[in-house]
């Protein structure tokens, strides 16, 4: 088992899909993982230490768990068949140990709130993780963000070659 850490979680361009980024500390390997928005925003939420009005779903699971005398000791993503991930989330309840299957989605929103560690099966981080290339993690002094908004703007800057300047500036009125 490799431990890992949400690295972030960040937004597709293409659809209303999220991918929550883990990342293995010991080296540069990432796994991304395709998530819901419901479950990108549990996940957030509790991350940023926002204050919500009433328990989310993930609370209520994570204080039912406990109020039933179980305690989350771990979560795991156990295998990836057919492009969809496995998860179990790992509860010790009167020393027995329970392992429950899950989506990963809701296995990592669990281990935030829990503040338990997450893992990854070896076989599939050897399978789905994915190393940064160099130069894209070694550019100048940019920041993530910056790289990203720099490819992300790359796009809008290709749109905007593309237009006539000067069509524009004879059908504004201007003579």
């Amino acid at each position: 088992m490799i431990e890992v850490n949400i690295d972030s979680i960040r937004v597709s361009l293409m659809s209303q899909h999220r991918v929550a980024i883990l990342k293995n500390d010991d080296s540069d390997r990432y796994l991304p993982i395709w998530i819901g928005p419901c479950e990108a925003d549990a996940i957030t939420v509790e991350l940023q230490d926002m204050e919500m009005a009433r328990p989310l779903t993930h609370d209520i699971l994570a204080k039912a768990i406990t109020d039933l005398g179980g305690e989350i000791s771990y979560v795991i993503i156990k295998d990836l068949r057919n492009d969809v991930f496995y998860a179990h989330i790992m509860i010790n309840q009167d020393g027995t140990q329970l392992e429950i299957d899950s989506r990963p989605s809701d296995a990592l929103a669990l281990a935030v709130r829990a503040q338990v560690p997450i893992y990854v099966e070896e076989k599939v981080m050897d399978k789905a993780s994915i190393v940064p290339e160099d130069d894209i993690m070694n550019e100048s002094s940019h920041s993530e963000n910056e790289i990203d908004n720099d490819r992300d703007l790359s796009a809008f800057s290709d749109f905007v070659d593309t237009l006539d300047l000067d069509e524009l500036e004879s059908n504004t009125g201007k003579d």
